[in-house]
């Protein structure tokens, strides 16, 4: 039996995500992610404002006169949620944490898919594959996926991303738009992701928190590792401690935005201090500014 508060905090979402589909992203998904696919249909005559790339060459000598391939859209997508549930996402210094944000996020992407009749799936992961939701259609099945998000008590604390995409890429055989929500504070992940990249559209939703990326000064403080239990002892006072952490925040982030640019990996950041619909709104402009 599914918790009161949790079916009324599933309502919640469902009507702020309504909120911000009607209102900033209505029609953003389908300019973007519909179109890309095209399926051939048939061949008939030219008439006069046809592409002249869409003519085939085959059939127009064979026939004496010019012809044309007609191709219908794709109509329907598969869109996968990669979902990060490991010990890190429990964390935030500001209104929410990691993975508070990303039920919001995820159930914004999958009203969105519904509204254009599109199928739904998610995999759950920590150091392992901990659920795994088939694809399918319908709002009753995304209610499902954020009731999931929302009651789901992960089993182990680390975070494996690359097993999680091998799972991906074993059980998605045909091409999905594929969104993975992570803090992706984890290791070996690159050559699975790349392999995704090629078969999938692959998005990489990037979450993090302010005091992830520069210490402040409270003088002596115990540092604890959320998925591992290691703590170590810092010096949060010292001018040269703090740099040294910068400047090795700024590294892994680089290195991580390297990554991105070099598999064909697009990157949606979002940090836990601002409102996470302008960074989607501004992917989804330069995505259709892209196919334009």
């Amino acid at each position: 039996m599914i918790p009161r508060e949790i079916l009324s905090r599933v309502r919640q979402i469902e009507i702020r995500t309504q909120k911000v589909l009607n209102a900033v992203l209505a029609g953003e998904y389908k300019s973007v992610f519909k179109g890309r696919g095209m399926e051939f249909s048939e061949v008939r005559t030219y008439v006069d404002g046809d592409d002249v790339r869409t003519i085939d060459w085959n059939v127009t000598a064979r026939m004496g006169e010019p012809y044309v391939k007609k191709h219908v859209e794709e109509r329907e997508l598969t869109v996968m949620l990669v979902v990060d549930a490991s010990a890190s996402g429990s964390f935030g210094s500001v209104n929410k944490f990691k993975d508070e944000i990303a039920v919001e996020l995820c159930a914004l992407l999958a009203f969105s898919a519904i509204r254009n009749n599109d199928r739904v799936g998610m995999i759950i992961f920590t150091s392992g594959v901990e659920k795994f939701i088939p694809p399918k259609k319908g709002k009753n099945h995304v209610l499902r996926v954020i009731r999931e998000l929302l009651y789901f008590k992960p089993q182990k604390k680390g975070t494996d991303i690359g097993e999680a995409i091998a799972f991906l890429n074993r059980v998605q055989t045909k091409k999905a738009v594929v969104f993975v929500v992570s803090d992706f504070a984890a290791r070996n992940f690159e050559a699975p992701l790349r392999v995704a990249s090629r078969r999938h559209d692959v998005i990489a939703i990037t979450l993090s928190d302010p005091r992830e990326q520069a210490m402040v000064d409270i003088g002596l403080a115990e540092i604890e590792d959320p998925e591992t239990g290691e703590t170590l002892l810092v010096d949060s006072s010292s001018a040269e401690f703090r740099a040294a952490f910068a400047r090795e925040t700024v590294r892994v982030r680089g290195t991580l935005q390297s990554f991105f640019r070099g598999a064909g990996i697009d990157e949606i950041p979002i940090t836990t201090d601002h409102d996470y619909v302008d960074p989607l709104v501004r992917f989804f402009r330069r995505r259709e500014r892209q196919l334009a």
